[in-house]
């Protein structure tokens, strides 16, 4: 059977096949723990976990992503653009964010040499490259434990209340950086989502690092162009200018713009209300912190950051204020920021990202 003739029964069986919305992926001769989710009459599976099973590399470019595996290449175009093949030709791949995830079509497997199997009756779906032992009949006779029809869903049910004070806003400054992918695999390791307030020249130098902190479904906000007292803060017109030009920057990367805005040192005191009423009369939304990690004076003194962290977010706790954590982008941020997720996750605390329609936190309290 041609890769191709193979691509089209994966898609039109996909949605017939009923209770199949769901199936465990099979890797040559082992079943993975990752979930081929049925969507738009096809399979799809999470990009990052299927190319640690397969050996792919993968490197974020300014106009997508570069899939190296199998011997031969591909690159996922942003904004669903498809995916070029070694060949040049480009074909439909859809993606879309789930969990963090980025999901990708099962079938770019087949694009770069690999044989998938589907036998919906058999809930098999099976990924090879040749190296594989099994046929399809011992695989499933394995497996068939494994491969039994999923239980039904339970009801839906409304998620609980979310608790006063237990939703913690993480946000990192001056970024993306070199190690902003580093930064990014911790998030992704405890299930994390951040709010990245980003300077236009180091987007500008990290076009990859911005997409992927987009596509990954972190929060986008500005933090200038400068990052110089003297010059953001020359006049409230100039403040502007650097907030608008750092969103174009943004836009030219990642297609979109946002309305959040961090000043460089945080608003007080020189964010008077003539540079608020001159920004935040165009639409921007004005944030600080209530818990400001030092993180860039403590640098390697991860104990310190650690100490300080916490103790301001248990008092916040008295309160019941959820917290809005300052961090930087910057390398020694990686070595207590493992250590803060897990002690914040076992003190019951969740994670979001800042959005345009919540109220912001600033020293003035304007709430624009």
């Amino acid at each position: 059977m041609s890769f191709f003739l193979c691509f089209g029964i994966l898609q039109t069986t996909a949605d017939a096949a009923g209770a199949n919305k769901s199936l465990k992926l099979g890797v040559n001769d082992s079943l993975t723990k990752i979930t081929a989710v049925s969507e738009k009459n096809t399979y799809y599976v999470p990009l990052r976990a299927l190319a640690a099973e397969l050996k792919w590399t993968l490197t974020g470019l300014p106009d997508g992503i570069q899939v190296d595996g199998g011997g031969r290449t591909l690159r996922l175009l942003g904004n669903n653009g498809g995916a070029r093949l070694q060949d040049g030709r480009v074909a439909q791949a859809d993606t879309f964010q789930r969990d963090g995830s980025l999901m990708v079509p099962l079938k770019i497997s087949a694009y770069l040499g690999y044989r998938i199997s589907f036998e919906p009756d058999k809930y098999l779906l099976r990924v090879q490259d040749g190296s594989a032992a099994l046929d399809d009949t011992a695989f499933v006779s394995k497996y068939k434990n494994e491969l039994a029809p999923p239980a039904p869903a339970e009801p839906a049910q409304n998620p609980p209340a979310a608790k006063p004070g237990k939703t913690l806003y993480l946000t990192f400054d001056d970024g993306p950086s070199a190690t902003t992918p580093e930064l990014l695999n911790i998030l992704n390791k405890y299930g994390v989502k951040a709010t990245f307030f980003m300077l236009g020249p180091n987007m500008n130098r990290y076009p990859s690092q911005v997409k992927r902190i987009a596509e990954e479904g972190n929060g986008l906000g500005l933090h200038g162009m400068t990052h110089r007292k003297e010059k953001f803060y020359a006049s409230a017109s100039a403040a502007l200018a650097e907030m608008n030009g750092d969103n174009d920057v943004l836009r030219k990367i990642t297609g979109t713009g946002t309305t959040l805005i961090r000043p460089p040192y945080g608003s007080k005191p020189y964010f008077t209300k003539a540079f608020r009423d001159k920004v935040l009369g165009q639409g921007y939304h004005l944030w600080d912190w209530n818990v400001d990690s030092d993180d860039w004076k403590y640098k390697e003194d991860s104990v310190t950051i650690y100490n300080t962290v916490m103790g301001q977010v248990h008092k916040l706790q008295k309160s019941k204020t959820n917290p809005v954590i300052l961090m930087h982008d910057q390398k020694a941020t990686l070595k207590v920021l493992p250590r803060l997720l897990e002690s914040l996750k076992k003190e019951g605390y969740t994670f979001g990202i800042i959005t345009k329609d919540m109220e912001p936190v600033n020293f003035w309290k304007d709430k624009r």
